[in-house]
């Protein structure tokens, strides 16, 4: 009896062992999704599948369906399908094949509830964002600043291309920060697990999508700092990679099959030339390149025509909503993914969160080139359901000429109207995210030559032109620099780190002049969360006259007029005249910071903006 007792322990120790060392993605998936059809990706370094491969289920909470054997027999794809009355558990599968059998057991879990509030709300004009790269923002837990076994091993704060050791925990400490700065949502740099073997700061380069960084905290972080958001009364972004990974990936080093990543005769690199994409005389090798060339040598492109590849990126971005409570999607580099495969992608987070939004990151020049890539009015064969981009041109051809450039029949503040003027391209203007800088550009206080009015009335526009106002860390408080190289504009924010000897996330420890900016921020920010018109309005602009721009946000219940003068001339503005159309029967006109009454005749001074609300 002992003998047999002995050998059913060490056949169940075998079993135990042999599931333990197979790897399954997705790692596991919830009970009443409608999402309940899936492909799970098995994998086992010594080998998975021969030829008389079998597998079977032990409940009847999951069937099983087709499985495939990919020329790497270190995998095995099978695809299940979970029932609708589905209990939460660990359920049995069973993998034999001609030498071997195991037992994994896969768990079903509760869907996410209880933990914050509610989840998928999505990102709207209504929001403000706040961008920030957690390496760069606060170190709130020193014991993961290195991990042992990653390969990059660097901590050195002096140094803007290694580690500084800034973690979730780090942010989690200053969302009462980013709460009285107006902030109503959170869009950090990625978070997956980034083990490549030098500059891992920014994140972009995937290692294992169902890992988090563990020198950001790992996973409980990354739960934490969702649901300290959500207890807020805030809102998360996660920054979404489908075009490529690093090259140091397991399904990179391990491919399940040869075109897991676009194949070449020799090293291609996307041509980074949109207009390929959409030229209707471009040539077939054009749009290749531009498409599935690889973004540099250490980022392999993805191939997302290869339908396993689709199933693990779309059950992901899934995944990660659900995990982590995710709000909104970040798309980078979206113009260099498959474009439909994007389209199912999108609309397979939308069909199981209708509220979910994505806006992708479109560096283009143009704004038809831009509109191409997200909901648009064209006629045209390939229609984007992406429902915002990153608007570039506002920047570009926007904001920067009208605060830098002199006035002219098409120079400075012509080009913001103009910019403007060609909305009519794009369903729904208002899911345009604008912004000043971000993680790969000058920091715009630079842009302005740390000119304080040029940037006061570039603050200005961000928080009342239409669609979603995004802050990059640091704006608030005039931090600089110029994108070469990229690290002076991923400085530390000072205060975030426990050594440092003054504290930018307080008054106390920031100059006059930052105070002051602070201040304006987050008067305009508190402003606008309670603005319909600014939120939600319509917009009415008119032509610029000697470098004057004047625009209105308006609903049944607000008016609000923005007036920038970037001029050098002190210039009058009568409500009663030109602008009678949108201001006429308005006698005060409230400047929303100062809050005095400038009446309906006033002056505007040089290189200023006024905000002002219209009443009778």
């Amino acid at each position: 009896m002992k003998k047999v007792v002995f050998l059913l322990c060490s056949l169940f120790s075998i079993l135990l062992i042999n599931a333990q060392s197979i790897d399954v993605y997705p790692t596991h998936w919830w009970a009443g999704m409608k999402t309940n059809k899936i492909q799970l990706m098995l994998r086992k370094a010594e080998g998975l599948t021969t030829a008389t491969t079998q597998v079977t289920s032990g409940s009847s909470d999951i069937k099983i369906g087709k499985i495939y054997k990919p020329e790497n027999n270190h995998y095995l794809f099978v695809d299940i399908e979970i029932a609708p009355t589905a209990k939460a558990g660990y359920k049995n599968i069973y993998i034999k094949n001609s030498s071997s059998s195991y037992t994994l057991k896969y768990q079903l879990k509760e869907r996410r509830k209880g933990r914050g509030t509610a989840f998928a709300q999505g990102v709207t004009s209504s929001d403000f964002i706040y961008l920030l790269m957690p390496d760069r923002f606060s170190n709130g837990d020193y014991n993961n600043d290195k991990i042992p076994g990653m390969r990059d091993q660097s901590l050195n704060r002096d140094s803007i291309f290694l580690r500084h050791g800034g973690d979730m925990q780090g942010v989690i400490n200053h969302l009462d920060y980013l709460q009285d700065l107006g902030v109503t949502t959170l869009w950090m740099t990625p978070v997956l697990e980034n083990d490549m073997p030098n500059r891992t700061e920014h994140g972009y380069a995937f290692t294992n999508e169902y890992k988090i960084d563990p020198r950001l905290g790992g996973e409980e972080a990354y739960k934490k700092l969702s649901d300290s958001l959500h207890q807020h009364g805030m809102k998360l972004i996660q920054d979404a990679v489908y075009n490529h990974v690093g090259i140091e990936n397991i399904f990179y080093r391990d491919m399940p099959f040869k075109d897991w990543v676009h194949q070449w005769p020799k090293y291609t690199q996307t041509s980074y030339k949109d207009q390929t994409l959409f030229d209707p005389y471009a040539a077939t090798i054009d749009k290749k390149v531009t498409s599935d060339g690889w973004f540099t040598h250490q980022m392999p492109d993805i191939n997302q025509s290869n339908p396993y590849v689709a199933n693990f990126l779309i059950q992901h971005a899934i995944w990660c909503v659900e995990e982590f409570g995710i709000d909104g999607w970040r798309i980078d580099t979206y113009i260099y993914n498959d474009l439909e495969f994007m389209n199912r992608c999108n609309k397979a987070l939308t069909d199981e969160y209708p509220k979910m939004t994505m806006f992708g990151e479109t560096w283009v020049h143009g704004v038809p080139n831009q509109s191409y890539f997200c909901q648009n009015n064209y006629n045209i064969p390939f229609k984007s359901n992406l429902q915002g981009t990153t608007d570039f041109q506002c920047l570009f051809y926007g904001i920067q000429p009208a605060v830098n450039e002199n006035f002219g029949w098409t120079e400075g503040v012509n080009k913001l109207y103009t910019t403007a003027a060609q909305d009519f391209v794009y369903k729904n203007p208002m899911n345009e995210v604008i912004f000043l800088d971000n993680h790969d550009l000058p920091r715009f206080y630079s842009v302005v030559g740390e000119d304080i009015n040029k940037y006061k009335m570039a603050l200005a526009w961000l928080f009342t032109f239409r669609g979603i106002p995004e802050l990059y860390y640091g704006d608030e408080i005039l931090m600089t620099g110029f994108t070469n190289p990229d690290g002076n504009v991923r400085l530390d924010f000072k205060g975030g780190w426990k050594e440092d000897t003054v504290n930018k996330f307080s008054s106390s420890g920031r100059t006059q002049k930052e105070d002051s900016i602070f201040n304006y921020v987050k008067k305009l920010a508190n402003f606008r969360r309670t603005s319909s018109a600014l939120k939600t309005g319509k917009m009415m602009q008119y032509l610029p006259e000697d470098g004057l721009y004047v625009y209105f946000r308006y609903d049944a219940k607000q008016t609000i007029m923005c007036i920038m003068n970037t001029s050098d001339k002190e210039k009058n503005i009568d409500l009663k005249n030109k602008y009678a159309e949108r201001a006429g029967s308005f006698t005060k006109a409230i400047d929303v910071l100062t809050e005095k009454n400038l009446g309906d005749n006033f002056t505007i001074t040089p290189k200023a903006m006024l905000i002002l609300q219209l009443e009778d």
